[in-house]
């Protein structure tokens, strides 16, 4: 019954209907007036004790509980917004002055007879929303940069053949692959690197680019398939 009031009101052209339907959309949504200087202190009091909150459980909580399930020096590891997310058996080696978001996934391939690692270097950066999966070998040199939504994909989870994927078999050997960005590399946002591939030295990938083969260093690559459009400078 509610639910056809609400559409004959919404619907219908008589002007005591569509009267009636403002009153009630105003009456659902009611404003407070703003006092400004109460408003305006409460939010940088709101302000301060989030950050405030959000720094001591980085400090106390996410940080150590994250350093305890990771090898390396790991000094300085500086975590925000949560703890990542790791995902089957995976061995995660973290060097120095990392900056790593809560948003990110870390995946290792089921099934290898040694357990895939993630070795992440000195001064490293990555991003919101990041997610690596590892089949055998993912590395991050020393200066890397990673922004937001990148997908190293070492594996791809599914065989190629249709028959096998409704099955639910896992994928081939043949499919799965290291990757290596290398010393100072940025990739920006929303790229994915497949497996099998090595991004050279001081490299960028731009945004949004797919990277199917190696990236030769010192050079500006992008699009689907990612090509090189610029050299920055003689490797």
């Amino acid at each position: 019954m509610l639910v056809h009031v609400k559409r004959w009101l919404k619907n219908s052209p008589h002007p005591f209907a569509k009267s009636l339907f403002h009153f009630a959309k105003n009456l659902r949504n009611p404003q407070m007036m703003v006092i400004p200087l109460l408003h305006s202190s409460l939010y940088h009091l709101h302000q301060f004790v989030k950050e405030l909150c959000h720094e001591l459980l980085r400090i106390i909580y996410y940080t150590p509980l994250f350093k305890s399930q990771i090898k390396g020096s790991k000094k300085q590891l500086f975590l925000y917004s949560g703890m990542p997310q790791v995902l089957g058996q995976l061995n995660i080696e973290c060097s120095d002055n990392v900056r790593m978001s809560g948003i990110s996934t870390f995946c290792g391939r089921v099934g290898n007879l040694t357990t895939p690692t993630l070795i992440i270097g000195n001064n490293v950066d990555i991003g919101w929303q990041n997610a690596f999966s590892v089949g055998q070998k993912i590395t991050l040199e020393d200066d890397v940069r990673l922004a937001g939504r990148v997908f190293l994909a070492g594996f791809p989870g599914h065989p190629i053949d249709c028959e096998r994927r409704a099955q639910g078999d896992s994928d081939d050997e043949s499919q799965i692959g290291d990757i290596i960005i290398k010393r100072g590399a940025w990739l920006g946002t929303g790229v994915t690197v497949l497996a099998g591939v090595t991004i050279g030295e001081g490299a960028i990938i731009g945004a949004g680019s797919v990277v199917t083969k190696n990236i030769p260093a010192f050079t500006i690559a992008a699009g689907n398939p990612a090509k090189v459009v610029k050299h920055i400078k003689e490797s």
